[in-house]
C-alpha cells in the first residue's frame, strides 16, 4: 500500500493528469474569457452597464453567491451533491439574527452562525460518508428540515431591529469596495490554493476522479467526503453573516430553492465538474460573476424574472454538456 507520506502519486493515473490539465489550461479560462466577452457585448446594448456603480453592485450582488459556489465546489469536485447549502444559510443566519435580537454580541453570533452551518454540513457529510446514503437525498431531506425550521423559528415574519454595529461592519467599504467583496476574493484565492497544495485538497480531487483508486492509494475516502460536506456548511454559515448583514434582517425566503440554481449554476459554469475530479473555488466565483451578470443585465434590460429564470437553467444545462463532452473526449 502507498505511504500516506509519499503524495508524488496522488494523481491517480493519466486521465486525473489531463484532467488537471485541462483545469489549469482550458476550463479554467473558459468563464474568465466568458465574462469578459459577456462585459463587452451587453456594455455596448445597455445603457449604464459599465458604470462605475454598477460593476460595484454586480461584484456586491455575486459575493454571497459566490462564497456559497465556493463551499459547493468541494462538495462537487469529491463527487458529491448538496442541495441544501441554500437552506442551511438561511437557517445559520437566523439562528445568529435570534441571537442578536436575545442580546448576544454580534461577534459571537457571527461564530455561532458558522458553526451552525458547519454542524449541517457535517450531518450531510456523516449521512453521506459513512452511513452510505445517496448524497440527493440527504441533502434534499436537509432542505426540507432547514426550510421547515425557519419558517418554525421565525413564524414567517423577517427578524429585523438588528445591531447598527453589526451591519455597518460587515457592509463597509475599503476605498470604495464593499468588504464582502474583498472577503470573497480572499477566500477564493485562499480556498483555490489550498486545493491545488495542501494534501487533504489533492485528497479531495484523487476521492471525486477516482474512488476505488483513491482507496488502493490509502487516501481516508469517508472521511475526506466527510469534511468536503462539513467545508461546504461553512461556506454557507459564511455566506448567512453577509446576508444578513446586507438585509439587516432574516427570514425564511433568504434560503429559497431559486438560490440553489444560481450557486450551482456558478460552479458548473466556472469550471467545477459535477461528475468530480474537475475544477477550482476561483472558477466557482468567476462562475457566480457571470450569472450575476446575467440576471443584473436582464434586469436592466427588463425581461421577465422568469424568463431569466429559463436562460440561467439553459446555461446551466450548457455547460454540464460542455463539461460531459471534455470527459468523454478523454476517456
Amino acid at each position: 500500500m502507498t505511504k500516506l507520506s509519499d503524495r508524488k502519486d496522488l494523481h491517480i493515473g493519466s486521465k486525473f493528469i489531463i484532467k488537471e490539465e485541462l483545469v489549469k489550461h482550458g476550463i479554467a479560462a473558459l468563464p474568465i474569457i466568458i465574462v469578459l466577452l459577456a462585459s463587452l457585448i451587453i456594455g455596448l446594448r445597455v445603457p449604464n452597464f459599465l458604470t462605475a456603480r454598477n460593476v460595484i453592485n454586480i461584484l456586491e450582488q455575486s459575493s454571497a453567491i459566490g462564497l456559497m459556489a465556493i463551499g459547493l465546489s468541494f462538495v462537487f469536485i469529491v463527487g458529491g451533491m448538496d442541495i441544501s447549502i441554500a437552506a442551511n444559510m438561511g437557517l445559520s443566519g437566523i439562528v445568529g439574527a435570534v441571537l442578536m435580537r436575545i442580546g448576544l454580541p454580534p461577534a459571537l453570533a457571527c461564530v455561532v452562525m458558522i458553526l451552525a452551518g458547519t454542524l449541517i454540513g457535517m450531518i450531510n457529510g456523516f449521512a453521506v460518508a459513512y452511513l452510505g446514503m445517496i448524497p440527493f437525498v440527504v441533502t434534499l431531506s436537509m432542505m426540507y428540515v432547514a426550510a421547515g425550521a425557519s419558517v418554525y423559528l421565525t413564524e414567517a415574519t423577517s427578524i429585523s431591529g438588528l445591531p447598527e454595529i453589526f451591519v455597518n461592519t460587515i457592509m463597509m467599504r475599503i476605498w470604495k469596495i464593499p468588504l464582502p467583496v474583498i472577503v470573497v476574493v480572499i477566500f477564493s484565492i485562499t480556498a483555490t490554493k489550498f486545493m491545488r497544495s495542501s494534501y487533504l485538497g489533492r485528497w479531495v480531487y484523487a476521492v471525486g476522479t477516482n474512488i476505488k483508486a483513491a482507496e488502493i492509494a490509502g487516501i481516508p475516502v469517508r472521511g475526506v467526503k466527510f469534511w468536503a460536506y462539513a467545508l461546504a456548511g461553512s461556506f454557507a454559515g459564511l455566506t448567512a453573516i453577509l446576508n444578513t448583514a446586507r438585509l439587516a434582517s432574516a427570514s425564511a425566503t433568504m434560503g429559497t430553492s431559486v438560490i440553489v440554481l444560481d450557486v450551482a449554476s456558478s460552479a458548473v459554469v466556472g469550471g467545477v465538474s459535477m461528475y468530480g475530479g474537475v475544477g477550482t473555488p476561483l472558477g466557482a466565483v468567476i462562475g457566480a460573476l457571470l450569472i450575476t451578470l446575467i440576471s443584473n443585465s436582464m434586469n436592466m434590460i427588463g425581461v421577465s424574472y422568469y424568463l431569466t429564470l429559463v436562460v440561467k437553467g439553459f446555461v446551466i444545462i450548457a455547460f454540464i454538456g460542455f463539461d460531459y463532452w471534455i470527459r468523454r473526449g478523454n476517456e
